[in-house]
């Protein structure tokens, strides 16, 4: 294998896929990424068994096909210091020689056939939808899940695919995100009967990998994977298994709620104002709706007392609910700022929703207040 490559282009590329590499492994192998070089195009791939991912690289020129592991760290190392621009790679089956306008590396490198392979997307069944969109799925989603409880399958997204309609869902038990919106279906795709919760850095590693620029992704779901095809990646991961909440079931249906639309801004500003005084011990904050403004007050022993005050259009009875100031902040810092968002609430017992009008809703448990 032999090629020249712009070196911020392919560095930029190796932290992609480096993010799937294990720190630690029983098989070495897996501590490395795989360069395949063909005629026209460049792909590195990366494994922990888990999650693997296939990437192309763009710019390359080749003067000869080939394969070849690359180190990771000693030769994304290389990479990060060198100021260079361009580089020149030339590798056999033993070693890589990497070489600088004034600097030449010389590294030993594993036999490539003892690298997994990673799965490529050569489905004919899938369903396919915009990039901003997926992307917003799990942005919008992702804050939500749970890595540490010992309900594994809280610790990814769930995707519910039916017929043109997709939703991500993700929830650590005492509150939900559930973003969802329109898809295109192959002839013949048939979503997996089984549940799909997909690993939440998994999740992470494709948001990464889809750029802006990108006009649409393709979803392909089996009983026990996922696969995710972007213009320039492929991943591959093995669902969680478990249980995962009758999500639908968690949004609330009250008949005698109090609906209000209320601004992002002096909304997340209050919020985040409030929440100075909290510590973990005391945490919530109470927002208290009254006649034409909404207070938030919060208080710790040992920090003080804090009073916000903003109007909103509201003259019902006085009601205080107490709330997670981290699950609100979480909730509108993926909003536009300059928009509204509704807020849905019954009394200080039972569950808040809120929601915009792109397919975004959340809902938020209150805490205990004090008596």
């Amino acid at each position: 294998m032999k090629i020249t490559c712009q070196r911020e282009k392919f560095l930029t590329a190796l932290q992609t896929v480096a993010a799937v590499v294990p720190t630690r492994s029983t098989k070495n192998i897996l501590q490395n990424v795989k360069l395949e070089i063909g005629d026209n195009f460049a792909t590195l791939m990366a494994t922990d068994l888990e999650v693997g991912i296939r990437y192309e690289v763009s710019n390359i020129q080749v003067e000869r096909p080939g394969v070849v592991i690359l180190p990771v760290a000693r030769f994304g190392a290389i990479l990060r210091e060198s100021a260079d621009e361009m580089i020149r790679m030339n590798a056999n089956d033993r070693s890589i020689v990497i070489q600088g306008e004034h600097s030449e590396f010389n590294l030993q490198v594993t036999d490539p056939a003892e690298f997994p392979p990673i799965a490529i997307f050569e489905e004919t069944q899938y369903v396919e939808l915009s990039a901003r969109l997926f992307r917003e799925l799990i942005h919008r989603t992702i804050f939500a899940t749970d890595n540490e409880s010992s309900r594994y399958a809280l610790g990814g997204i769930l995707i519910d695919i039916e017929n043109d309609h997709i939703a991500a869902v993700a929830t650590d038990g005492r509150r939900l995100a559930k973003m969802e919106g329109p898809v295109t279906a192959t002839d013949g795709y048939v979503p997996s009967e089984g549940v799909t919760i997909v690993p939440s850095r998994a999740m992470q590693l494709i948001e990464r990998t889809i750029s802006d620029s990108e006009n649409e992704v393709r979803i392909a779901c089996h009983a026990n994977d996922i696969l995710v095809k972007s213009q320039y990646a492929t991943i591959y991961a093995r669902l969680l298994e478990g249980r995962f909440p009758k999500w639908r079931d968690v949004f609330p249906k009250y008949s005698d709620a109090v609906r209000m639309d209320l601004l992002i801004r002096p909304f997340y500003a209050a919020v985040r104002q409030a929440a100075i005084v909290t510590t973990e011990e005391s945490r919530g904050i109470n927002f208290t709706f009254g006649s034409g403004a909404l207070v938030l007050t919060g208080q710790s022993a040992d920090v003080g007392q804090s009073r916000i005050e903003i109007p909103i259009p509201y003259d019902g009875a006085e009601v205080t609910i107490k709330l997670d100031p981290r699950f609100v902040s979480d909730f509108l810092r993926v909003l536009d700022l300059d928009k509204t968002f509704n807020m849905t609430w019954k009394d200080g017992e039972n569950a808040v929703l809120c929601s915009t009008d792109d397919g975004y809703a959340y809902v938020i448990m209150p805490l205990a207040r004090d008596r």
